[in-house]
């Protein structure tokens, strides 16, 4: 029978999992989607690729395991920041500046990693509903200021965002093009 170094065999699993999440991400941000590998993974951590396997299924898995781990977090952030702001041109802005700080931080490799990859579609269904909860506190502050459409006009400044992310992440200043980008965003969208 295997050792376990956990109290449980839960907390066990619980934690060669967490640890082979954070070995991934480690191989994203310094090596790029193309070395994530179940094998390179389970390398990291001292793992053999079949014991890998008893955590996730494939790399596909292993990328949308990740994203699923950092929406919520990046949720948060925006929901505190919002929430934290006043009036709603401090809530736009709020929103904005957290979204934009996203591209220099290592979660923006999973984004490039994704477009390496294709998903099942049930895996691809389960992160596109993760991906409204960080559009939500936008349109929840559109729908509180009495916007007609606040989740078509939610959805248009999170393109405006996400333009400006591609950009920065092509090379582009990022202190530029986010100042120019926030200032775009409150003029699109207050009224």
């Amino acid at each position: 029978m295997p050792r376990i170094s956990a109290a449980t065999v839960a907390d066990h699993r619980a934690g060669r999992r967490a640890a082979l999440l954070e070995a991934a991400m480690e191989i994203l941000v310094a090596e790029g989607p193309s070395r994530l590998t179940p094998a390179a993974v389970g390398a990291r951590v001292g793992l053999a690729r079949s014991s890998v396997y008893r955590y996730f299924s494939s790399t596909s898995d292993i990328l949308a395991q990740l994203v699923e781990d950092a929406i919520p977090r990046w949720t948060t952030r925006l929901e505190k920041a919002v929430s934290r702001a006043s009036g709603l041109e401090g809530q736009v802005r709020a929103f904005g500046e957290v979204t934009m700080s996203f591209v220099t931080s290592s979660d923006y490799a999973l984004l490039r990693a994704l477009s390496a990859v294709d998903l099942p579609p049930p895996c691809q269904e389960r992160l596109d509903r993760l991906h409204e909860t960080m559009i939500a506190p936008l349109r929840s502050v559109l729908a509180d200021a009495g916007h007609d459409q606040p989740d078509l006009v939610a959805h248009l400044g999170w393109s405006i965002l996400g333009e400006a992310q591609r950009r920065i992440a092509a090379g582009a200043d990022a202190g530029t093009t986010t100042a120019t980008t926030i200032t775009v965003l409150g003029r699109a969208l207050l009224p």
